[in-house]
């Protein structure tokens, strides 16, 4: 019979899962959302070679963003009962096929079902869900939120790269063999996911909380709670606001004579400042009201967009922007997930994780789709901008009122599937 590992060689295999897992976690998120925030620099070849519109464009990102939202959830499900890696490598071959299938097609075709299905899935499987899921188990409660905030912020560094590699490839290239590039990325991703291994109960009492709810209890417990109801409602203006940014800034700033280089340094420059950004607000969260840190984050956004576009639009003036909106761009994950923590602890994160970031996909869906509706109905995208200050002001007032008191036995200890480095 196998003997049980003592608790000195448990510490140290945790303390290695935790470091490793840290650094794959920021790896995999970071290939993963530098590709899908890159996507938007295909819309100007695309439209010059294939005359894809700006809305059909718009629809397919739309696509994207609610299959990724509706795949989070499920796909959550399956990361809390069977842990992260086999979700991660077959999300991440979904992922290469799906840029492969537009670059191998060109057409309507492989615009929805592979930018938009395929790659959706791929992205539900190889972002915030299961990724945070797993890093807030391997760390002590004290340090999630920091822990969260750093992955986050580790997460977007390959944007900075990312977007001006993309940006070269189609100008010396063309797209269909950046597309190709990105599939590689993607393949890697699930070449890194090989690392994590999962035995069935390693058990840390500092990382087993929430108490032996079913997933249907669990569930229903957070339809109850009006402060899960609210944040996921605020959280729709997130989706909202960034996918709109993401599908058409590019497009934007060309109809404001401002260079492809430029969109994608502005591309990349949000990545970077969103490094900055998602530490500092899980360091802030740590500390401060969370609820009151994700109000400020919607409002200063809000401001943001309002400051950008009465003024006129310039190489400074899109960098600056870009700046400040990659500062605010996902410091929401860190706070989010904390939230979820203090509300309901962590036996079923993953699945409440999707459920509210599926209302995060619903506003990115429509946000997409409807700025290339706006745009090819008025040739304008003025209309759209004043939209996202409303969703975001609303959003505003939303969260500032939550809830964020935790459920009765958020705390309480009880055994959890670990993740674990053999």
């Amino acid at each position: 019979m196998r003997n049980p590992p003592s608790t000195a060689t448990l510490q140290r295999k945790l303390s290695l899962y935790t470091l490793t897992m840290l650094v794959l976690a920021a790896t995999i998120l970071s290939l993963s959302q530098g590709m899908r925030q890159s996507l938007g620099l295909f819309l100007p070849p695309l439209k010059s070679e294939l005359a894809i519109s700006a809305s059909t464009f718009g629809f397919a990102m739309a696509i994207q963003n609610i299959v990724w939202g509706i795949g989070q959830p499920i796909i959550g499900m399956f990361g809390d009962r069977y842990g992260a890696r086999p979700v991660l490598i077959v999300s991440a071959a979904i992922y290469a096929g799906g840029l492969l299938l537009m670059a191998a097609t060109g057409s309507h075709a492989g615009l929805d079902g592979g930018l938009g299905v395929m790659v959706g899935l791929g992205v539900a499987g190889t972002s915030y869900g299961v990724l945070i899921g797993s890093v807030s188990r391997a760390v002590p409660p004290a340090r999630r939120n920091q822990m969260v905030g750093l992955v986050a912020a580790a997460g977007s560094l390959a944007t900075f790269v990312l977007a001006p590699l993309g940006q070269y490839v189609i100008g010396i290239f063309g797209w269909r063999p950046a597309l190709a590039v990105f599939a590689g990325f993607a393949i890697l991703m699930g070449i890194l996911a090989t690392m994590i291994r999962r035995e069935g109960t390693l058990i840390d009492q500092a990382n087993a909380e929430g108490e032996a709810l079913s997933l249907g209890g669990a569930l229903r417990q957070a339809a109850a709670h009006s402060g899960f109801v609210a944040m996921t409602v605020a959280f729709f203006a997130c989706g909202f606001q960034l996918m709109f940014i993401t599908t058409h800034l590019a497009q934007f700033l060309a109809l404001c004579s401002v260079s492809a280089t430029i969109s994608a340094s502005a591309i990349g420059i949000i990545g970077v400042s969103n490094a900055v950004g998602s530490y500092l607000f899980g360091w802030l969260g740590a500390r401060y009201s969370q609820k009151r840190l994700l109000a400020s984050i919607y409002l200063l956004r809000t401001v943001s967009i309002a400051l950008f576009i009465a003024t006129p639009v310039t190489p400074a003036s899109t960098l600056t922007f870009a700046a400040v909106m990659g500062f605010l761009w996902l410091g929401v994950v860190p706070l989010v997930s904390g939230l979820l923590r203090t509300l309901f602890g962590l036996r079923y994160f993953n699945t409440l994780f999707g459920i509210a970031f599926f209302s995060h996909q619903v506003g990115g869906f429509l946000g997409s789709w409807l700025g290339g509706v706006t745009f090819d109905l008025t040739g304008s995208y003025s209309l759209a901008w004043y939209g996202l200050m409303v969703v975001g002001l609303t959003a505003t007032a939303i969260q500032w009122m939550m809830d964020d008191r935790a459920r009765p036995g958020a705390g309480a200890a009880t055994p959890l599937p670990q993740p674990s480095l053999v």
